[in-house]
């Protein structure tokens, strides 16, 4: 995504100019078109994620919209205090932009796997939280958030190669777009993990189960008046997202399910401790129970309750 991302970026920039890109010494082979054609509106500020949001949120102050970049763990986590007390409480049009959620940093170990990040942007009051499933459906997320007056936390995969077939680029702020209609279970997924839930509801085809499947890509506003719609018509859905099951997608499904007391039964598929090896994306997926393979049986698992 983050080549389709940095390119609408351009295209915005041509017609936008408070648009500023920031970096903490990283994006190299992705970046540089933005910094050769706009070298006055770029910034590489060094590893100094914290300075980076800082000078984001004076910008931002003076009638700019920077877009800061940075690896998911480092955009989220290290300047979380400077987001808080910057353009959160202020309300200004900084975006901060994650790359590499989950587990896409791979055999670069937990310190770059990022695990936690849309929780604590979740938890933050006035802060859009958004994190598309494929390369087309970021190209809308971006135009679609780029007028909002206050920040933003974008979290975007390494890769473009993938489609998620039947969403087509399709994005509403606060909204839930299905791809793959079905009456026994109800797949939700948000984030590059969506290619795993896409195989998984496949799979679960094949066994001869109808497996719905559904892309939530905005977490903040919260698709609450979709996601009560969905939910009511099924028995059981099972949410998939590789980040910690705690604070995440899971997590605003269950407190939907609770306050609007809705009558379905809930898996979640996601992180529940920190990785105790290291290795590629795909073993970690695998070990963590996030392949389409873990999925598929944690759905059959559960619809096999049902009947017991």
């Amino acid at each position: 995504m983050r080549r389709a991302f940095v390119k609408t970026l351009l295209e915005l920039a041509e017609h936008d100019r408070r648009i500023v890109l920031m970096t903490a010494d990283l994006g190299f082979m992705v970046l540089e078109q933005f910094a050769e054609k706009y070298p006055s509106r770029f910034f590489n500020v060094g590893v100094a994620e914290a300075n980076m949001v800082g000078l984001a949120t004076g910008l931002a102050a003076c009638g700019y919209v920077p877009y800061v970049y940075s690896i998911a763990t480092f955009a989220s986590l290290r300047p979380y205090e400077q987001i808080r007390n910057g353009p959160v409480l202020h309300g200004l049009p900084v975006r901060i932009v994650g790359t590499g959620g989950g587990f896409e940093y791979g055999a670069a170990g937990f310190t770059h796997h990022a695990l936690e990040d849309l929780g604590v942007a979740r938890l933050q009051p006035g802060l859009t939280v958004l994190a598309p499933a494929d390369h087309a459906q970021a190209v809308s997320a971006l135009r679609t958030a780029h007028s909002l007056p206050g920040p933003v936390y974008f979290r975007i995969g390494k890769r473009d190669d993938y489609v998620i077939p039947g969403l087509e680029g399709r994005f509403r702020l606060g909204g839930v777009e299905t791809v793959r209609t079905g009456k026994d279970l109800l797949l939700l997924s948000i984030g590059s993990i969506t290619t795993e839930a896409v195989a998984a509801s496949q799979a679960l085809s094949r066994e001869g189960f109808e497996a719905a499947l559904a892309v939530v890509s905005s977490l903040r506003p919260a698709p609450l008046g979709d996601l009560a719609n969905l939910l009511k018509q099924f028995p059981l859905v099972v949410t998939v997202e590789e980040h910690f099951v705690d604070g995440g997608l899971g997590s605003m499904v269950a407190e939907i399910i609770a306050e609007r007391t809705i009558p379905c039964r809930l898996v979640r598929c996601g992180i529940r401790s920190i990785p105790e090896a290291c290795g590629g994306e795909s073993y970690l997926r695998e070990a963590a129970g996030l392949s389409s393979r873990r999925i598929m049986e944690s759905a059959v698992k559960a619809l096999g309750e049902f009947s017991l």
